[in-house]
């Protein structure tokens, strides 16, 4: 595990930047990442100065350049690389959200139901999720768990969505294997 601190603001630039080049696979412009984050570009450019210097972003030069995360930006924000992942539908207020991908689920208080709360993470911008908003999440590839619930807080820097469950089901057959 990477010994990297980064400050709340480098983690949220990175992680747009993480979110941005793998939706776009290629090179992201400082003015894409800052529109993402809602920050001034030159802002932008002077973080990713100190991110270059923690190798956790490489710059590409020329009209189609701008920023690549390093392997080592995934590591310093716990993102798993996969080859290929499970594509887990993430809907919210009714509409499937294309670009949004379900890294992780975690339930809180599971023994007392009208407690329990759903920790989503998201790979994939949450920044138009707002309290109070409905979404559905899944099926899941192997459980096919469905879980419906209203965002009751987020974590904009980890890309976590807070649901209060509404209801939360998953076919009782076999899971493929």
């Amino acid at each position: 595990m990477s010994s990297i601190e980064l400050t709340s603001s480098q983690k949220t630039i990175l992680r747009a930047l993480v979110d941005l080049y793998t939706e776009r696979e290629r090179a992201v412009k400082g003015e894409d990442i800052a529109e993402e984050v809602d920050r001034n570009p030159g802002t932008i450019r002077n973080q990713m100065q100190s991110l270059k210097a923690l190798q956790l972003v490489e710059g590409v030069p020329g009209p189609k350049g701008g920023y690549k995360p390093t392997v080592d930006a995934y590591e310093a924000l716990e993102i798993q690389q996969l080859d290929t992942t499970a594509e887990i539908p993430v809907v919210h207020d009714g509409e499937e959200v294309e670009d949004a991908n379900v890294e992780e689920i975690g339930l809180t208080s599971v023994h007392h139901p009208e407690l329990c709360r759903a920790e989503i993470h998201l790979r994939g911008s949450i920044r138009e999720f707002h309290e109070g908003d409905s979404v559905t999440v899944g099926p899941t590839p192997l459980s096919k768990l469905v879980i419906e619930g209203t965002v009751d807080g987020k974590d904009d820097t980890a890309n976590i969505l807070v649901l209060k469950i509404d209801s939360m089901r998953a076919p009782a057959e076999e899971p493929e294997h």
